[in-house]
């Protein structure tokens, strides 16, 4: 996985994070009965918890492969799960949405509410399979089972998210094996 997507990385994760400083501004001006304690706290809360992402987003890196080989192309990670589509189950070029929170919102009903979105980026999609780990959330599991399932082959519709890994795969080296086993796919 490239370095330099830490930015489309923590894009779903902006707004939580605005609420958090909030939350721990507020919650920090009460305990040290200051506002300078308050901003403080909320800067020290937010930003340990951007450490976090930045630890999250590090070992993604390092363990985030994708391998093209003669029969297709097969993404795997560090969480364990493992994605296939064969050069002929793909079926374009489009834009694929990789969740990596819950989509539920957080918050009170009435008041203010934020969820993390989803990373979009450019990838391949079509028919492929799925390995997941043993230990997936239970809001995840429920999401794939939904997962529309192709009648003949049994093989569910997937995406690899090549920009997530290179903005620019287009045009380096992925592109070039994309190009080499299926070109209609970049004609369009």
């Amino acid at each position: 996985m490239r370095r330099g997507s830490f930015l489309a990385f923590t894009a779903p994760f902006l707004m939580p994070l605005l609420l958090f400083f909030a939350v721990c501004l507020g919650l920090g001006a009460i305990f040290t009965g200051s506002t300078l304690g308050g901003v403080l706290a909320g800067a020290a809360c937010t930003a340990a918890l951007a450490g976090v992402l930045v630890v999250k987003y590090r070992r993604m890196v390092e363990g985030t492969v994708v391998r093209f080989s003669p029969q297709g192309v097969e993404l795997s990670d560090t969480y364990g799960f493992r994605l296939r589509l064969a050069w002929a189950d793909i079926e374009r070029i489009d834009v694929v949405e990789s969740r990596m929170a819950g989509p539920r919102a957080v918050g009170r009903p009435g008041g203010v509410r934020v969820r993390a979105g989803a990373m979009r980026s450019v990838g391949l999609v079509g028919w492929g399979s799925r390995v997941l780990p043993t230990r997936v959330p239970r809001w995840m599991r429920d999401h794939l089972a939904r997962v529309p399932v192709h009648p003949g082959s049994g093989l569910q519709w997937l995406g690899i998210p090549l920009g997530a890994l290179d903005p620019l795969w287009e045009r380096g080296p992925m592109g070039d094996l994309v190009r080499r086993h299926r070109p209609d796919l970049m004609a369009r």
